[in-house]
């Protein structure tokens, strides 16, 4: 049997606070600083989960957890949000029920990585497979570069989230997952142009000076240097444990994934670029002559450099800067701007630029990452939004007061869909519905949002009136519409105490929200509502030749003015809050609260004081509360009956019939009184928690004392089982040692048996021998004596025979002796007679030739070196000659051997002699080709200079021949119609691949060459699909590598080019290209056709273009190029390494 943890087993503190007994702020927070000591961060509140944010890294993310929390049920284990995250997935899954995931708390409780942790968890226990992994990975991509543009590094938290953010997960019946859409909220552009000491701007700004290249920052006109920007703050540029070089390069990666073009990523950074450089101009005051101030720039290279970034004319946006232009009805009235309105209409623009960019990055994340499908998807929705602020020095103004709008419409839905919810489950099980008393703030939100006397409602009202219009006017309305409202405080409001509320200052009011009252400054609430960008400055944006520019200000377009006024930035938020409180009401909510114990950031502290006034403002005492109203635990009947089993003896060890009746005998057993719990039709519901520890209380005395039986069995079990092993053990040592002892006994007798037997023999052996022995030296005695008289009779006829021998061999030596001194006495004669001949004939030459020198001397002296010279030279010239002729080198062109050089003064006869013989053997060469030859070497050599060293494919086809007709057209009767429908000669005819933009998957087509046009055939059939006349033909791009992958680029507006460019694939793509390439320059009447090389070019397919990028893979399918659709605007083309 599975053994199950509970959420009541080896529990810190209280691990749902709706068990929490007695229940007080203090025993709330008492609780809370347990756990949290403990490094439990998470705390339940019935379905709801408290975070608590530790400020360092714990392993309780680890991939076992996430399979431990896989498919259990949500109090089976300890509280973890993982635990929610999967409750919310299988009912998606399963029960078919639209989820959301509600993430609330102050900036730093975590609430981004609470967002990535619950869509990291999902990630991984949904389904596998390649275009799925593909989706998640793209969902989880898109949070870096969202961060990038969209967090910034506050005095609370280095990483704050300065938008709301709700993403719907969108999965199909399986559960895995189809693609995404997000949505954002009040981006804080404020920090674009003024950020707060201690604080800095978005983290895009410091990671593109940090970690792009010097070439990236050459094209953007920026420098590295921090100090160089008005719009950066200084003290707080560097963020310990933030890299930002780093971080660069991981956005820049993750935009890729999602599906970013590199010509869009390009056009962000510059837009980024132009918000920095617009941070610098600056601007000068001029008097003019009717006695009106005007503005102008100081330096104006800042603003040449942006405008050269953006397209834009600098003299229209240094008009923009300096005029403004008011239209009504028919006329237009043009006044000059002071130094303040120009550096208001500068920071306005900025803040426009950047909050536009953020939009339209939203959106192009959400074309790359939304389903491709059309059917009906499920939805999980993760909101991860700002949480309720309040500035303890008072200065809350417009931002805090939408923020705390927001919260309070989701503390309204936050109750109403609990008390449902507790409602339906109640109704669900068949037991009794009493109402719940609690603070409901809808009171609040009509206060806020009421169309007629709202507060969003008059300062929309004071926004549009005409006149003078500034903050202390709509504090002055408000007074009047709202003073008696019993939640509204001011000093002219009758709830107010001004005689002695010391601490309410007069441009001043306060609302007493669900969490509290906060004070709000209302400087600046008409301005940050307005939000009025200059129309001639959206104008001037217009105009930039920049593709992104247009987009982000189509309200600049002159043929579409549009005189009414756009709407406020209260008015859009309201409407956006409302759609997403529309949204929530149809799924099925989950709450993730956040909260954070100090504001150090440090790990193993928590404030008292902050902690309650974040539980406060949550209002989680209220939920508690809630929770708790009716009863507060309720456990299915088989979970109930397997843990407190042991409690009765009727049902332990096993109980038989249902579960129900089951746990009925149970607490009939134990005695628990009526009133403090309740049947459902599939649960048991308790009243008091007190009654859960009892009963907790009793199953662990319980659990001690079988623990005690089980220990006690186990021991006599133990001791029995060692007794029986010892007595098997003793039989088993004496049986094996009484049959040694047998064996040792019949060893010893065998033994000694044997012994006597080898000494009988023996005895017996020894006389027989010695009997053989004496006979044998009696026939040894006979044999010896007859042997010695026989020896001795042959010593002495040898003896005989050796001395008429010596007589004999005496005589023959001495005769031999004579005859040698006779034969040296002649043969000294002979040779001194043979030295007096020659000693004559020597003196007679050397006579002769005495004479001759004495004769000859006067000639011989006057010329003889010089002959004697020349015969040498001749010499060595013909022994050169006649080695040459027979070591000359083979009459190929490209043999390179030549015999060595033989002497260094034939240095340069033996190069001329090789370079003439070379040029001869060339010649011999040359006279061999035919005319048909000729053209292909030439066509070859058009080949090398266009591929050789620019493409890795073109040495592999320098050894095929061109053969140009590789179906034999006009031969194949399989192609006869085809043949006869080409009106001129075909030059070249082979089969290539069509490549289908939508899945990258080659079509097989018939390639025609002619003189005049390019031919696309089916190959089945012969059907003419497409011709294209050669002067259409305007490019052909190829990549470096070893594919053969190849675009024929069509001229734009030609009959052609309807359908777009095409991309094809051929194994003979050398020999195409350089044929196009041979006809284009012999032709006169057309230009000579370009070749692009390069590993990434654009292909026009219809209305859109593609971007045709290779890359180099590991080998695959057999070392095959494959060619994948990675999004719309993306073919990605892996060719194997042929390293």
């Amino acid at each position: 049997m599975e053994v199950k943890t509970s959420l009541l087993d080896n529990m810190i503190g209280v691990g749902d606070m709706v068990l929490l007994e007695p229940l007080s702020e203090d025993s709330f927070l008492e609780n809370l600083k347990n756990r949290f000591d403990h490094s439990e961060i998470y705390t339940y509140i019935g379905s709801v989960v408290i975070s608590m944010n530790p400020y360092r890294s714990l392993p309780i993310y680890t991939p076992d957890k996430v399979e431990e929390y896989r498919n259990r049920n949500f109090y089976e284990l300890s509280p973890h949000i993982y635990a929610l995250a999967d409750e919310a997935y299988r009912s998606l899954r399963d029960q078919d029920k639209d989820q959301c995931i509600l993430i609330t708390g102050e900036s730093g409780a975590g609430k981004t990585e609470a967002s990535k942790l619950v869509m990291s968890y999902v990630a991984a226990v949904c389904g596998k497979g390649q275009e799925v992994n593909k989706v998640k990975e793209q969902l989880l991509q898109s949070n870096p570069v969202l961060e990038a543009f969209g967090n910034a590094k506050t005095v609370r938290n280095d990483n704050s989230s300065r938008f709301g953010k709700y993403m719907d997960i969108e999965f199909d019946f399986k559960g895995d997952p189809l693609g995404g859409v997000i949505s954002n909220y009040l981006l804080e552009k404020s920090r674009v142009v003024k950020q707060p000491r201690g604080e800095r701007n978005f983290h895009v700004f410091y990671q593109l000076l940090s970690g792009a290249s010097d070439d990236t920052l050459k094209k953007l006109k920026l420098y590295r240097d921090f100090s160089k920007y008005n719009y950066l703050s200084l003290d707080s540029a560097v963020v310990n444990g933030l890299d930002d070089a780093a971080n660069f390069r991981t956005v820049r990666n993750a935009m890729q994934i999602v599906g970013f073009m590199e010509d869009e990523v390009q056009s962000v950074l510059e837009l980024v670029a132009a918000v920095l450089k617009l941070g610098n101009i600056e601007f000068k005051p001029e008097s003019r002559c009717n006695g009106t101030d005007e503005s102008r720039i100081k330096d104006k290279n800042d603003l040449k450099e942006m405008c050269e970034l953006l397209g834009i004319e600098q003299s229209v946006l240094e008009r923009a800067f300096s005029y403004r232009t008011v239209e009504a009805k028919m006329e237009k009235v043009s006044t000059t701007l002071n130094v303040a309105q120009a550096y208001y209409a500068r920071d306005a623009l900025a803040k426009n630029l950047y909050s536009r960019l953020f939009s339209w990055l939203v959106t192009r994340i959400n074309e790359s990452i939304k389903a491709q499908t059309k059917t009906r998807h499920k939805v999980m929705g993760v909101l991860d939004i700002y949480g309720f602020e309040i500035f303890e020095d008072g200065d809350n103004s417009f931002e805090q007061f939408i923020i705390n709008y927001c919260n309070e419409k989701l503390q309204q839905i936050f109750i109403e869909l609990t008390l449902r919810e507790e409602q339906e489950e109640y109704v669900r099980e068949g037991i009794e519905w009493t109402n719940i008393e609690y603070f409901n703030n809808a009171i609040i939100c009509d206060l806020i949002e009421n169309n007629q006397n709202g507060i969003l409602a008059m300062l929309d009202e004071e926004c549009l009136r005409p006149g003078t219009v500034t903050d202390e006017t709509f504090l002055d309305k408000l007074n009047t519409v709202c003073a008696e409202h019993q939640h509204f405080e001011s000093r002219l409001s009758k709830n107010s105490k001004f005689l002695n509320d010391h601490s309410l200052p007069h441009s001043c009011f306060r609302i007493q929200h669900y969490a509290g009252k906060v004070l709000y400054r209302v400087e600046g609430f008409v301005d940050k509502n307005n939000d009025l960008l200059y129309r001639d400055l959206s104008q001037a944006m217009y105009k930039a030749n920049h593709s992104l520019i247009k987009q982000l200000f189509p309200e600049g377009n002159p043929a579409k003015v549009n005189l009414k006024r756009p709407p406020t930035a209260g008015f859009q938020f309201k409407a956006s809050v409302g759609t997403l409180m529309r949204n929530l009401q149809t799924k099925n909510p989950n709450y993730i609260r956040c909260i954070k114990p100090n504001d150090k950031k440090a790990s193993h502290i928590f404030t008292e004081s902050l902690v309650r006034h974040q539980v406060r403002y949550l209002g989680l005492m209220e939920n508690v509360r809630v929770r708790r109203a009716g009863y507060a635990f309720r456990q299915a009947y088989e979970p109930c009956l397997e843990r407190y089993k042991m409690l009765c003896k009727r049902t332990w060890p096993h109980w038989r019939g249902p579960a129900r009746e089951g746990v009925e005998v149970l607490m009939a057993d134990l005695q628990v009184p009526a009133e403090e719990f309740s049947y459902g039709r599939s649960k048991i519901f308790i009243r008091n928690p007190r009654t859960l520890f009892f009963l907790e209380e009793r199953r662990r005395q319980c659990l001690q004392d079988l623990a005690t039986l089980i220990q006690k069995i186990y021991r006599g079990w133990k001791c029995r089982s060692q007794f029986l092993l010892l007595k098997q053990s003793q039989i088993v040592v004496a049986a094996w040692y009484r049959r040694y002892a047998q064996q040792k006994k019949y060893q010893r007798i065998k033994s000694a048996t044997t012994v006597v037997q080898s000494y009988t023999r023996g005895w017996q052996a020894r006389k027989l021998l010695r009997e053989l022995k004496y006979q044998k030296r009696c026939e040894e005695a006979a044999t010896t004596i007859a042997a010695y008289w026989h020896g001795t009779q042959a010593r002495m006829e040898l003896r005989r025979l050796k001395q008429e021998a010596r007589n004999k061999h005496a005589v023959t030596v001495i005769w031999a002796y004579w005859q040698g001194t006779k034969a040296r006495r002649e043969l000294r004669r002979l040779k001194e007679e043979a030295r007096r001949k020659h000693a004559v004939a020597v003196i007679w030459a050397y006579w002769q030739g005495l004479k001759v020198r004495r004769e000859y001397r006067k000639y011989f002296r006057a010329n003889a070196g010089k002959k004697i010279y020349d015969f040498t030279i001749q010499r060595i010239l013909q022994k050169y000659f006649l080695g040459l002729k027979s070591t000359m080198p083979s009459m190929s062109p490209i043999d390179k051997n030549w015999p060595a050089r033989p002497y260094l003064f034939l240095d340069g006869t033996h190069t001329e002699l090789r370079r003439i013989f070379h040029l001869w053997r060339c010649k011999k060469y040359r006279s061999q080709f035919t005319e048909e030859k000729k053209a292909v070497y030439e066509e070859k050599l058009e080949a090398s200079e266009i591929f050789k060293d620019k493409k890795a494919l073109y040495p592999s086809s320098v050894s095929q021949p061109f053969k140009g007709d590789y179906l034999e057209i006009s031969k194949n009767p399989k192609y006869q119609k085809l043949s006869s429908a080409m009106d001129e000669k075909v030059l070249l005819a082979d089969v290539v691949n069509k490549i289908n933009r939508a899945n990258g998957k080659g079509t097989a087509r018939i390639f025609l060459l002619t003189k005049k046009s390019v031919v696309l055939a089916d190959q089945k059939t012969g059907q003419v699909k497409a011709s294209v006349p050669l002067p259409d033909l305007t490019s052909v791009s190829v990549s470096t590598q070893s594919d053969g992958f190849f675009a024929l680029k069509l001229k734009e507006g030609s009959a052609s080019a309807v359908k777009g460019d095409f991309l094809l694939s051929s194994e003979h793509l050398i020999e195409i290209i350089t044929k196009l390439h041979r006809i284009g320059a012999t032709a006169a009447d057309r230009e000579q056709l370009n070749v692009d090389i390069s590993d990434e070019f654009l292909v026009q397919f219809k209305q859109d273009k593609v971007c045709v990028k290779f890359i180099q893979g590991a080998p695959k399918n057999g070392n095959s190029v494959s060619c994948k659709r990675k999004n719309n605007r993306l073919l990605e083309v892996s060719v194997p390494s042929t390293a």
